[in-house]
């Protein structure tokens, strides 16, 4: 965000709108400037990651991620076997096949390739008319 004027743009909430102008009046003092509050408005003054997690007392995002992962996997297995059925950990399951499709674009296809190709002698340069 550039200017204050832009948040009137954006279908956030009112709480956040008013963080947004704290950190954009607070960014104005000379003595915050180090901190950079009105380059770090649209993220409420917060200068770090999204979710910033500490490996000794959380868990990591890697962590997370395996652990969804195996819960869904559990869940299509679920699915497919029936809760009771018995899946070693080191298979790889198959979920899809391969068909063929056909050959070339479709008429819809074509008619897109034509419409994105550029005039000739452009480049790909964009033509005012």
């Amino acid at each position: 965000m550039r200017l204050l004027a832009e948040i009137a743009q954006h279908d956030i909430p009112e709480h956040a709108r008013r963080l947004i102008r704290t950190c954009w009046n607070l960014g104005a003092r000379p003595e915050l400037a180090e901190l950079r509050l009105r380059a770090w408005a649209h993220m409420l003054g917060f200068r770090g990651h999204f979710s910033t997690k500490t490996r000794r007392y959380s868990t990591t995002l890697g962590a997370l991620r395996d652990a969804r992962t195996a819960w869904r996997r559990a869940q299509t297995l679920e699915r497919l076997h029936g809760p009771d059925a018995p899946v070693a950990d080191d298979t790889t399951l198959v979920l899809a096949h391969w068909v063929f499709a056909g050959l070339g674009l479709t008429r819809g296809e074509q008619w897109l390739a034509a419409a994105v190709q550029p005039a000739p002698g452009t480049e790909g340069e964009p033509t005012r008319g």
